[in-house]
């Protein structure tokens, strides 16, 4: 397909009003989009369970209309979370190092979070930190190009530094899950 953005801009309304169906999902979608934002100043609980219903009702109308579709996306998922395990990627520790960044200036100048909280994630971001200059710096010395995916999975240390660093990013996410899942049950219920 040879379609500038425009052009598929214009596929997609005229798609829109192509057919009775599409025209009632898009003011079945708009509506449900003015309900919810005019129910943010409003609060109403009703309308928030009843959106919670569409939307829950919606996934499982695919689980049990596409279910061959539903399945082939988990096991192709599922496939490309091992795969990136086994072999992972060293553009996506890239981006990891860049979001423990970005979570690290977060840390410095939160407010709101704990001390305790703060320092997990000064222990947690600082060793991934070093992981990731032992990376550099090993690639650097082995004269390793970091573009040679092959290279990088011949040598045993920089594999492991790159699945080690996974696994402690990893952790430190299911802890944050779990923390603010306390957090949370900590408000509600004292």
């Amino acid at each position: 397909m040879d379609l500038s953005l425009i052009d598929k801009v214009n596929v997609i309304f005229k798609y829109i009003f192509s057919s009775f169906l599409s025209i009632e999902m898009f003011i079945i979608s708009l509506l449900l989009f003015i309900i919810l934002v005019i129910n943010i100043k409003k609060k109403n609980y009703i309308i928030q369970i009843i959106a919670l219903g569409i939307y829950i009702g919606f996934i499982f109308g695919i689980f049990i209309s596409n279910f061959d579709y539903v399945k082939y996306c988990i096991d192709s998922f599922v496939k490309k979370v091992m795969n990136y395990i086994y072999f992972p990627s060293t553009i996506v520790y890239f981006f990891i190092i860049i979001f423990c960044t970005i979570m690290i200036i977060y840390t410095l100048y939160s407010k709101k979070m704990t001390t305790f909280k703060k320092v997990f994630n000064y222990v947690f971001f600082s060793v991934l930190y070093y992981m990731f200059m032992s990376f550099i710096t090993l690639c650097t010395y082995e004269m390793v190009d970091l573009l040679d995916v092959p290279k990088l999975y011949e040598n045993n240390v920089i594999l492991s530094i790159v699945q080690v660093s996974n696994f402690i990013l990893l952790i430190w996410i299911i802890f944050t899950c779990f923390y603010h899942l306390f957090l949370f049950f900590k408000r509600k219920y004292d």
